[in-house]
């Protein structure tokens, strides 16, 4: 009985762990292993020595190979003064010594070469650092899987809040100096930046769901801010629209009543001008006659000056006169009618002023109204 409830109890214990660990989620995190290690000073410092040893490796090696492709061409331009003993002698020195400079490029550089055993020693230790300080903060914030984003992992998308470098930069860091450390100070102080804190899953997803509302909240206000503001300059436009079209309106009324009054004062001109010109052409036809007459009766007076006037003579006088008296009363006439004109051109004028003085008045009331 005793064994009975005690494993009725592991089993309760059992089914309350994996409801736990159900209901708080599975925790995912990377690191980007070149990011760390070119942030990581010791091995920027070694692999610039390492990149410095690598480039004297190739210019020895080069110098070499130029060397003897130098002996090659004057063997070859030597070949015609050489025995062929000779020739072969000299050949099997230059081909022995080019073997040798390829043993020493693939010593160099080969697969198992000092270039790749020294990166190894160069990156093995930062290496275990590495999988040290993930182990450590995976273990604090309960991580559950944390990938390596330069590995041959492919990740096609990763959030930045799950990026782990930086915290694994800082923990290799304090590693590196609480090794450096002498005082028990430096020490305590170190001990104190290592501390990490716990951070609560639920707690981040909470975190997470209210940054996702507010951010939907601001998209529907701006949406919203959106679409008043483009009813407001859709209104605005209708107004101006209908604004332009009434003052369109108006211009083509007052044109069309300008051109009636233009049209008007036209023909009044025209006829004016045409009874004017009827009378001056009469006037002067008459006027003409009389000239003629007078002319002809000067001259029988000159000529009958010294002999006594008869009643032909008395009535050319009188004719004379009446003439005259035409002509006088013919330019009183052409004053009048001068004088006629130009009250009406003045009348014309006025009626003018009196019109653009009503169109301005008229425009100046449409502008207020429309502000």
């Amino acid at each position: 009985m005793m064994k009975f409830k005690v494993l009725f109890l592991l089993t309760i214990i059992g089914l309350v762990t994996c409801s736990v660990n159900a209901q708080r989620g599975v925790r995912i995190g990377y690191i980007d292993t070149e990011y760390i290690l070119q942030n990581v000073p010791e091995y920027k410092e070694a692999s610039s020595q390492l990149d410095k040893k690598v480039q004297q490796w190739k210019t020895e090696i080069e110098t070499k190979l130029n060397a003897i492709e130098q002996k090659k061409k004057e063997l070859d331009n030597e070949s015609v003064l050489l025995t062929k003993e000779l020739y072969d002698e000299r050949y099997e020195d230059i081909t022995f010594e080019e073997a040798e400079v390829l043993d020493y490029q693939q010593k160099r550089f080969g697969p198992e070469g000092d270039l790749m055993i020294q990166k190894r020693q160069l990156i093995e230790p930062i290496q275990d650092q590495i999988f040290a300080a993930v182990q450590e903060i995976a273990e604090t914030k309960s991580y559950d899987f944390v990938f390596d984003k330069s590995a041959d992992v492919v990740m096609l998308y990763s959030a930045e809040r799950y990026d782990m470098s930086e915290q694994v930069l800082r923990t290799i860091t304090r590693t590196s100096k609480r090794s450096q450390a002498k005082s028990k100070k430096e020490r305590q102080e170190l001990e104190d930046e290592e501390v990490v804190p716990v951070v609560s899953a639920d707690k981040d997803e909470r975190q997470q769901a209210l940054e996702d509302r507010k951010a939907s909240r601001e998209e529907q206000l701006a949406a919203k801010r959106e679409e008043r503001e483009k009813a407001a300059e859709e209104r605005k436009q209708a107004q101006q629209d209908l604004r332009d079209a009434k003052k369109k309106e108006a211009e083509e009324r007052r044109q069309k009543v300008i051109d009636e009054r233009n049209a008007r004062s036209g023909s009044t001109s025209n006829e004016a001008k045409t009874v004017e010109s009827d009378s001056t052409a009469k006037a002067k036809s008459i006027v003409k006659a009389d000239s003629v007459k007078v002319q002809g009766t000067v001259k029988k007076d000159s000529v009958n000056s010294k002999m006594p006037k008869t009643a032909a003579e008395i009535a050319a006088e009188e004719r004379a006169q009446k003439l005259k008296d035409r002509e006088a009363r013919q330019k009183e006439l052409e004053a009048r009618k001068q004088k006629i004109i130009d009250q009406r051109k003045k009348a014309r004028e006025e009626r003018e002023r009196q019109v653009k003085k009503n169109d301005s008045i008229a425009k100046a009331k449409k502008n207020e109204d429309n502000n």
